[in-house]
């Protein structure tokens, strides 16, 4: 019995070793597959459009907003309470107003690319598992996500990936 339990130890380092030996592991960086597919520049360049587009409707706003403020100040010593207090109050809710305009356009611009991604990732993730068995990897992580500060870099897949989605692999 005593032969035995000095034995254990010995038989577990040596399973460890074989489980390990089975591991195979590697890393893609889904951020960098998205900027440099296609659809992925497609995506990027119509998402570039329309925050220019609303952020020029922000400018506009927030110009009308210091145009308003700059002629408040120069007048208000001249007003009087009652006057002075209905602009600071059409002042704070145009304020109002503005901070909203941009959580607004803020969450529109969010939405709008989830919608542009989501079918590129879904089709990036069909081609990694498609990788992951052909290749048999244990695992495929995703680098940012995983915070692996380094890796061989014969242990990333994004070229390989990228060039498989460009080539068409994938599609439903």
């Amino acid at each position: 019995m005593r032969h035995a339990l000095r034995a254990l130890p010995m038989l577990l380092l040596l399973f460890a070793g074989a489980a390990q030996a089975e591991v195979k592991i590697a890393f893609v960086d889904l951020q960098r597959a998205l900027l440099e597919v296609e659809e992925g520049k497609k995506a990027k360049s119509t998402l570039e459009k329309m925050k220019t587009e609303r952020q020029a409707e922000l400018d506009k706003k927030q110009e009308e907003l210091r145009s308003l403020q700059k002629n408040f100040e120069a007048q208000k010593e001249f007003m009087k309470d009652d006057v002075r207090q209905a602009k600071e109050k059409e002042f704070r809710e145009k304020l109002g107003q503005l901070q909203m305009t941009f959580a607004q356009l803020q969450k529109e611009l969010a939405q709008e690319e989830a919608k542009l991604t989501k079918g590129i990732f879904e089709r990036m993730a069909r081609i990694l598992a498609k990788m992951g068995e052909a290749e048999g990897y244990t695992m495929i992580f995703e680098k940012t996500e995983s915070s692996i500060l380094w890796a061989p870099r014969h242990l990333d897949l994004t070229n390989d990936l990228i060039r498989r989605y460009n080539a068409g692999e994938g599609k439903k």
